[in-house]
């Protein structure tokens, strides 16, 4: 990063033992048949994995240090990185089992990111010291491929005090395969979420139905459209209409309300489907609040139409179009019915929600929602007076999805409440408590999307997933202060532990990883001829028999 600079090396060969020995000091600087230093692949990998840069920017960046690499490089290097971090991990397996064990031992969370074909990314992480213990490309999420990966993380860090992972079917069953008798919980918000939808989804459904049979979203934006193009058009300064509508008062210049109002309700009406606090169906239900807006609508547009003036035809035809619309949608077939229904579903999930203490109504803290620490008797008795509530309400007993939750709270019940669990230490005794929520291994798969998103534009995952490195989670670790330290294991830096490791043996192993999901060569070229069948047809024709 200093700069360019040519090395002069003297290789001294021993006849006794026929050994070749190089120069440390460079090998300390630039790793064998290289032209990059050590400090150019560390700045290229936190460049790529921990600020999210494009290559494009990391080769500007590079630049400016007098580095120039071509694309490609970039890439490789970051890809280097991460097999000379994974394999330093590994080195480290021993002092970081050493370390969780000093604290009590660790609580495993599990949890996996996959999208449409691509093989599943799942990752285990110590939710005491937050720390990426492995991670592992697998088919999907069956059991047959997870256990394996859970018995590696048992042969490299014994049994965990706890497990915290999703209700997924296979993760159940391989949890209770590998470790079994070892206490295993539910991740609260994962359980929230697959009780809401079981309750609302249904009726959700039918809403979004009603709603896109209607094209109510694309008609009232066409129409808030029409609205903003007339304004615009006849010059109309609407200040003193916003004015008097916010502060209350008489407007002088009604000429043109039909066109403000117009233009304003639609657009507060659309405003409803943005509506949430970042927690995501079924805690926010956008769609609902679309809904109640256009009820509201539909009870006030028949009295404002009645009192706009006369003389603006324009706006008039308009405005009167605009509340047919609304009209045709809420008194239209079912939507009544279903929005009844999801208003009492939703106050029902609502009510679960406070109960649990996490992802409460009217919170702001998004999917990073730890929950209230509350205490946990707290919280389990209100799930128990909830869940009696199914049975005494003679509507929740009679409705299958309402009994559809019960059934789960029961199925759950034990997995949900992680009272504080008491371990040996080598310092004595210590009162562990298990978090309740698997939040730390889903913000950092939120993250790997949000800097995929970022640097290409694109928010699928897909080929990210087929082509990335299964350790690339461990760059997670890199913020971890206690982390680095026995990472590192005395040294200063990354580049001098990189540089250490050059000479152990897996690093071979690792550099001749073949790439499976690149193109052999010559073959990118023809599979781009379009009568590609032909020309293979017409080889085999001509050849002689």
């Amino acid at each position: 990063m200093t700069g360019p600079f040519v090395a002069h090396e003297t290789l001294l060969h021993c006849q006794q033992c026929n050994r070749v020995f190089t120069s440390q000091p460079l090998r300390r600087l630039v790793a064998k048949r290289c032209n990059v230093g050590w400090d150019v692949l560390v700045f290229t990998g936190n460049s790529l994995f921990q600020r999210h840069r494009t290559t494009d920017q990391v080769r500007r960046d590079l630049q400016a240090r007098n580095v120039n690499l071509c694309p490609s490089e970039v890439e490789y290097l970051g890809r280097k990185f991460i097999k000379y971090l994974a394999l330093a991990h590994r080195q480290a397996t021993p002092r970081i089992e050493q370390a969780m064990q000093r604290n009590g031992g660790y609580i495993l969370h599990l949890d996996a990111t996959h999208e449409a074909d691509a093989p599943a990314l799942m990752s285990g992480m110590d939710g005491l010291n937050q720390i990426v213990l492995a991670n592992v490309k697998i088919p999907s999420e069956k059991v047959d491929h997870i256990a394996p990966f859970l018995r590696q993380l048992q042969s490299d860090y014994g049994d965990p005090i706890a497990c915290v992972h999703d209700m997924g079917t296979g993760i159940c069953k391989a949890i209770a395969q590998v470790f079994p008798g070892t206490r295993d919980f539910v991740c609260h918000f994962h359980f929230l979420r697959d009780a809401g939808k079981d309750l609302i989804d249904p009726a959700y459904a039918q809403l979004r139905k009603i709603l896109r049979d209607h094209s109510a979203t694309k008609e009232l934006r066409t129409m808030a459209r029409k609205a903003r193009q007339h304004i615009d058009t006849q010059g109309f300064d609407a200040t003193c209409p916003l004015s008097a509508i916010t502060d209350g008062e008489d407007c002088e210049d009604m000429a043109q309300m039909g066109l403000v109002l117009t233009y304003l309700l639609a657009l507060w009406c659309l405003q409803g489907k943005k509506s949430g606090n970042g927690y995501g169906f079924p805690f926010d239900r956008p769609l609902l609040e679309f809904a109640r807006r256009l009820s509201t609508l539909n009870d006030c547009l028949p009295v404002l139409q009645q009192r706009l003036p006369q003389e603006d035809r324009i706006g008039n035809r308009l405005f009167a179009k605009f509340t047919r619309k609304v009209r045709g949608i809420v008194k239209g077939s079912g939507f009544a019915k279903v929005v009844e229904e999801l208003e009492w579903r939703c106050r029902l999930f609502d009510d679960l929600r406070e109960k649990m203490r996490i992802a409460e109504p009217g919170s702001r803290n998004g999917l990073n929602d730890e929950g209230t620490e509350k205490a946990m008797n707290s919280i389990r008795k209100g799930v128990l007076q909830f869940r009696s509530r199914l049975d005494k309400n003679r509507k929740f007993a009679g409705d299958a999805l309402c009994q559809k939750v019960a059934e789960q709270i029961d199925k759950y019940g034990d997995r949900l409440f992680a009272d504080p669990i008491e371990v040996n230490t080598p310092s004595g005794s210590v009162t562990v408590y298990p978090q309740r929520t698997n939040n730390m291994l889903e913000q950092f798969f939120r993250g790997l999307r949000r800097g995929h998103r970022r640097k290409t534009g694109d928010n699928s995952m897909r080929r990210v997933l087929q082509t990335m490195l299964a350790d690339t989670p461990l760059v997670k670790n890199l913020d971890n202060t206690e982390y680095m330290k026995i990472l590192l294991n005395g040294k200063e830096r990354l580049e001098e532990l990189f540089a250490e490791l050059e000479s152990a043996p897996e690093i071979e192993v690792l550099q001749s990883e073949p790439d499976a999901n690149g193109i052999l060569p010559g073959f990118r070229k023809l599979i781009q001829e379009e009568a590609l069948p032909d020309q293979v047809t017409q080889l085999f024709l001509m050849a002689p028999t």
